[in-house]
């Protein structure tokens, strides 16, 4: 019997190697496994971060040589530490067929770099240095926004409130009604009616200048009036002494007034002297209306002054309703025209503000969460937190917990990592715990314990973009509000892997009725990975 023990184990040795028991902090050592056996039987060698409080560096692959019928089987580990101090490379566990094997726990020494300052100086504190500002383009958004308002705004003063110099009708609609009178009179030899023998034309133009001056100085009906209307008028008034005309003067614009209808109804035609003279005639006689005119009073000023104001009011008024409308023309304008192409309900978040596309469209941060790390992408950056481990897990495990938000929040997520120590037989719970199935049951029993209610949950299998492998839990539940006695029906997502020493989970909580929250969500996840070397350990049968 014996003998059949010895030769059993030979065909089954585990034997472990290493370089070096000291080393200086981050230098690394070589830890070597050996392993002899049939060709027959399956080895696993040990994965992942299973050599904690050590950090394995890298893990090469596995070198095969045959001696006889058997195989030897080495595998390389490169392990350092960056504290100083003793350390113990844990028990390992080797499975050879069936049978497990665990190595011997080794001790190391992490020894610190002595620094001689007598040859070495010491330095200042490096300065503050700058950094390459971020990508993003914020600013430009900024400058078309305020190109688009300059435009619009020189638009609207240009065509609106800008002062345009006047035309010349304009400036002489300005001109009081004696000098623009004059003025028309100048002006009507330029237009050579006399030269053209145009005789209707020049006593049309000569009789619209009296009679527009009478109109707004004498007589507001002048204008509609008929020749003998007009003169009956102005004897009318001159006999009630309202305005000083002589007789002279009367009869002057009576005799040139219906020469004019002669020439402009019946087809006369005088002679161009004598039509040259009613015009120095008319001339003489507007000097003549103007001088018998009285002086206006205060109260007629006053009311002018009064005209005028409400005028430039009504004018101001008006620019101000222009400027309005187009204002909100173009604001309706913008809107829907990006409504149509964003989405409106897109358009109205992004003016009034919406947490969740806030944190989509913000500046997202990718870093590394614990140790061994999480590396994830997210719209914060995740702050530590601090959980109270329960009484019989104190000395065994070390917890670090990340997270931005709460269970009370509308968007939460959460990264822990808890490293178990080394296992030993007696440490039945602690094994237990590692269980996959239990770790994301225990999550589930502290939600409601928290006050989650109606969880409903699903699993399926997880593959992180480097391939490691774990298991994710989703659904529904009725998550607790800030108000008590609120509930917030929401979605959530949780991210769970374990090896043999380590326990990382990924929590995503949100409100179901967010229509951003899936994009961040699905970004979120895509963007974890873990460290290389921490994948799930394969089954063996």
């Amino acid at each position: 019997m014996l003998f059949f023990l010895i030769s059993n184990f030979s065909f089954s040795q585990v034997t472990t190697e290493i370089d070096t028991t000291s080393i200086r902090i981050g230098e690394q050592i070589s830890y070597k496994i050996k392993v002899e056996t049939d060709s027959t039987n399956l080895v696993v060698f040990p994965e992942g971060q299973t050599f904690l409080p050590l950090e394995l560096v890298e893990a090469l692959t596995i070198d095969t040589t045959r001696q006889a019928s058997k195989f030897q089987l080495l595998r390389e580990y490169k392990l350092t530490q960056f504290d100083s101090g003793s350390y113990y490379i844990p028990r390992q566990k080797v499975i050879v067929g069936d049978n497990p094997f665990f190595t011997d726990s080794l001790k190391i020494e992490v020894n610190t770099i002595q620094v001689d300052t007598t040859k070495q100086g010491l330095y200042d504190i490096k300065p503050i240095i700058e950094v390459e500002k971020s990508s993003s383009k914020w600013w430009l958004y900024v400058l078309i926004v305020l190109a688009a308002i300059v435009l619009v705004a020189f638009l609207l003063y240009w065509f609106i409130w800008r002062k345009k110099p006047l035309t010349e009708e304009e400036e002489i609609a300005l001109l009081p009604p004696y000098e623009r009178a004059k003025l028309a009179m100048a002006k009507l030899d330029e237009k050579q009616y006399l030269v053209k023998e145009d005789l209707k034309g020049f006593y049309s133009e000569l009789t619209f200048i009296i009679r527009k001056f009478l109109d707004e100085k004498v007589y507001d009906r002048a204008l509609e009036s008929t020749t003998d209307e007009l003169v009956d008028r102005l004897r009318l008034l001159s006999d009630g002494n309202q305005i000083k005309l002589d007789a002279a003067t009367i009869s002057n614009i009576e005799t040139i007034f219906k020469r004019a209808d002669l020439v402009k109804f019946a087809k006369s035609k005088p002679d161009v002297a004598l039509a040259e003279l009613d015009k120095n005639t008319i001339d003489k006689e507007l000097e003549n209306v103007k001088l018998t005119l009285p002086e206006p009073s205060e109260e007629e000023k006053l009311l002018d002054q009064q005209y005028k104001e409400a005028k430039e009011r009504k004018q101001k008024t008006k620019k101000i309703l222009l400027t309005v409308a187009i204002s909100v023309f173009l604001l309706i304008a913008t809107f829907v025209g990006f409504g149509a192409t964003y989405g409106f309900g897109y358009v109205k978040d992004k003016l009034l503000g919406h947490d969740s596309m806030e944190l989509l469209e913000g500046e997202w941060v990718k870093s590394a969460y614990g140790f061994p790390p999480i590396y994830i992408e997210t719209p914060k950056v995740l702050k530590r937190q601090t959980i109270e481990l329960p009484k019989e897990a104190e000395g065994k495990v070390k917890n670090t917990t990340f997270g931005y938000g709460s269970l009370l929040d509308d968007f939460y997520v959460f990264t822990s990592t808890t490293i178990v120590g080394e296992q030993k037989e007696e440490d039945a719970e602690v094994q237990k715990a590692m269980n996959i199935t239990k770790v994301i049951e225990g999550a589930i029993k502290a939600w409601e314990v928290s006050g989650v209610q109606n969880i409903i949950t699903k699993n399926e299998e997880f593959v992180t973009p480097n391939e490691a492998q774990g298991v994710k839990t989703f659904g529904t539940a009725d998550f607790p509000t800030s108000k008590e006695g609120r509930y917030q029906e929401s979605e959530y997502v949780l991210l769970s892997f374990t090896t043999e020493q380590v326990i990382q989970q990924v929590i995503l909580v949100w409100r179901a009725d967010d229509k951003y929250a899936d994009d961040i969500v699905e970004r979120i996840i895509d963007s974890v990975e873990l460290n290389e070397n921490v994948k799930r350990e394969e089954e063996t049968k």
